[in-house]
């Protein structure tokens, strides 16, 4: 082994006795058992129900407590003490208004906090546990998680209680050991994609995550339009803003984000201030606490937006004919006289008919209004510094698609024609299909943000990365067509229709479930796929579980703009050392005025049980720890040899 590297090691294991007390422990963590991952996919912004989730550990956290306490405490009191994991703020508010002895009620809350806290940590090494408690609040809770001495348990844990409730800082505590245990309940955390739009806060999803302990992201469709507009990029960012000016989200776009929209209100008003802009009032799902918008005032900023949006998409059509999205272009298939919009040789009547900025004999061409409004909003968009800081992030944390541990994640799909055969595309003068054309679109979406000088594309940078929104062949749209003018202007639905490619018809049958593991490397008895972006609509009768159980559609709804369709609230595909399962979930229920907030636990279903319990030594991570462990050992041989010299302080 190459002896630069080995003098770089002994600085952080400086004698046999460092490096050997590390292969230990080392070897410790590859007995143990995998950790649990957890999988969500289109959070699209519903940051509460999102949240919750993982507190609750999708439900595991509520199974531990009745395992434990299913003798002890009754269905209420087990009711209770989840709720104060999932939210200790609000249940200790509550019960300090209720309780007569506020102390004794922490106190047992603690002791019984610490319960369900060594149920979570039992696959952990205590040094791995150690680092996860909390600053302040570690050495406490670290003497009374290990505290096996039978004899002065009961006195020691008093003192240390008692301790706690004398300092005045119970509910500091109470709320750091609920934190512990849901991250140490989530080993990893996988979001398969589609953190933002619809609801109201994808800002607070994404602090969050930036402070958990390990999460990765498989980009969704919605994603890449916010990375091209942080980008800078027109379509994308006009888009991004129609949609969630559209959905009401004035909250997180001006105060989480800073985004200035003043130019877009003023501009608005002064076209479009005497159109009631029927048809564009936003669809409120969640109200705007700190920047209330007048819905009429919404409504025509969302109408300014969308023609800005069309027109700048119309200009990158024409720039790329390669994208065949020529069916997409419609403001010039406008009769301006008639009102009326020719699509596919059919006329339809326009339901709003108001177009003063279009000039029909150039009709792509941005007014001159528009113009500066679009360069106002851009300049906004690109120095708001907490977009810039998430979406860096979701580039660090994220891809198109991952494996790990034998199984695939991606939001979309693999674009396959109808045979079954992967689709050839043909981009910037290359040819693609299935692996290749994922490994080629996640080096170009990177190359959009960071290094546009490595671009292959024509026209601006990032036209590729808005082409994954709304094109037929895109890995993360999976539809023939966006209809997005024709919802907003023909009231006939029939033209409104988007059709799914062949991909999701495939995918029924296990053989197409193979194709894809076969052409990621993977084996396609132990492997299995996991997959976004389509809601289940259980409902109706249909099922996550495709291709016989190779592949699980996980977009259950979490959206409330979708619980109507599923008839469900999300999914969480949770996958453990003994088994994979399902968590599927009913809608989440705010806090209520007096305090209380009701919790149903989602249910559960196994939808595989693993041949063997699987250990770290059996995943990827053991595979580098095998490797650490192998080094070490050659750094152990460099000091016996006397090749390094060992220090010793």
């Amino acid at each position: 082994m190459d002896k630069n590297f080995l003098e770089l090691l002994s600085e952080k294991f400086p004698n046999k006795m460092a490096a050997t007390a590390e292969i230990i422990n080392l070897r410790a963590i590859l007995a143990l058992p995998k950790g649990t991952e957890y999988f969500l996919s289109d959070l699209h912004g519903e940051h509460e129900a999102f949240i919750h989730m993982i507190k609750s550990a999708s439900g595991v956290i509520k199974a531990k407590i009745d395992e434990i306490y299913d003798d002890e405490l009754s269905d209420v009191e087990r009711d209770e003490l989840a709720a104060l994991i999932y939210n200790p703020e609000a249940e200790i508010k509550r019960r300090k208004k209720s309780e007569e002895d506020f102390d004794r009620w922490c106190y047992i809350a603690i002791f019984r906090l610490l319960q369900v806290c060594k149920a979570v940590s039992t696959k952990y090494t205590r040094s791995k546990v150690r680092k996860a408690l909390p600053k302040y609040f570690g050495y406490a809770m670290d003497e009374l998680l290990h505290a096996d001495d039978e004899e002065n348990r009961t006195h020691y844990y008093d003192e240390i209680l008692q301790s706690i409730v004398d300092s005045g800082m119970t509910e500091e505590f109470i709320c750091e050991m609920s934190e512990t245990i849901s991250m140490l309940a989530v080993d990893k955390l996988h979001i398969i994609g589609d953190v933002f739009d619809r609801g109201a806060h994808p800002d607070d999803i994404m602090d969050y995550l930036m402070n958990f302990h390990d999460v990765d992201f498989q980009w969704g469709n919605h994603d890449v339009v916010w990375m091209a507009a942080a980008a800078g990029h027109w379509a994308s960012i006009a888009n991004m803003l129609r949609m969630n000016i559209s959905y009401n989200n004035f909250d997180m776009l001006e105060i989480g984000y800073g985004i200035n929209l003043r130019a877009l209100a003023t501009f608005a008003q002064d076209v479009y201030g005497d159109d009631p802009c029927e048809f564009f009032k936003p669809k409120v799902l969640d109200e705007n606490k700190f920047d209330p918008v007048d819905e009429m005032l919404a409504a025509r900023m969302h109408k300014a937006i969308a023609i800005c949006q069309f027109k700048i998409e119309g200009q990158r059509i024409k720039a790329h004919p390669e994208y065949e999205l020529d069916n997409r272009l419609l403001l010039d298939k406008v009769d301006y006289k008639t009102g009326t919009v020719s699509i596919k040789g059919q006329v339809y009547e326009l339901r709003d008919k108001n177009f003063p900025t279009v000039d029909p004999s150039d009709p792509y061409k941005l007014s001159e209004g528009e113009e500066q409004l679009m360069r106002a909003l851009e300049a906004s968009i690109r120095r708001s510094k907490e977009l810039q800081t998430h979406i860096r992030f979701m580039f660090s944390h994220g891809s198109l698609y991952k494996i790990s541990n034998g199984n695939l994640f991606y939001h979309g799909c693999i674009p396959m024609e109808e045979d079954g055969s992967f689709t050839k595309v043909n981009i910037n003068g290359k040819t693609f299909s299935g692996k290749s054309y994922m490994d080629y679109l996640d080096q170009q979406i990177r190359a959009a943000y960071y290094r546009s000088d490595d671009l292959e594309e024509s026209g601006y940078p990032g036209d590729l990365v808005w082409y994954l929104w709304l094109g037929p062949k895109s890995p993360l749209f999976g539809k023939d067509q966006m209809t997005t003018f024709e919802r907003l202007f023909i009231a006939d639905k029939a033209t409104h229709k988007e059709n799914t490619v062949p991909y999701y018809s495939l995918i029924k049958e296990r053989k197409h479930c193979e194709t894809i593991l076969r052409e990621f490397g993977l084996d396609i008895d132990s492997g299995r796929i996991l997959n976004g972006h389509v809601p289940v609509k259980i409902k109706d009768g249909e099922s996550p579980i495709k291709g016989e159980g190779k592949l699980f559609v996980i977009d259950g709804g979490i959206s409330k703009a979708y619980q109507k369709t599923t008839g469900i609230a999300g999914y969480t595909f949770i996958y453990n050392s003994r088994l994979m399962a399902l968590a599927e979930h009913k809608p989440y229920s705010p806090l209520q005025e007096d305090g209380t907030q009701e919790f149903t636990p989602p249910v559960i279903k196994t939808v595989r049980v693993l041949p063997k319990r699987v250990t770290v030594s059996d995943t990827e991570h053991g595979e580098v720890l095998k490797k650490e462990i192998q080094e070490l050992r050659e750094l152990n041989k460099a000091f016996t040899r006397g090749e390094i010299k060992e220090i010793y302080e």
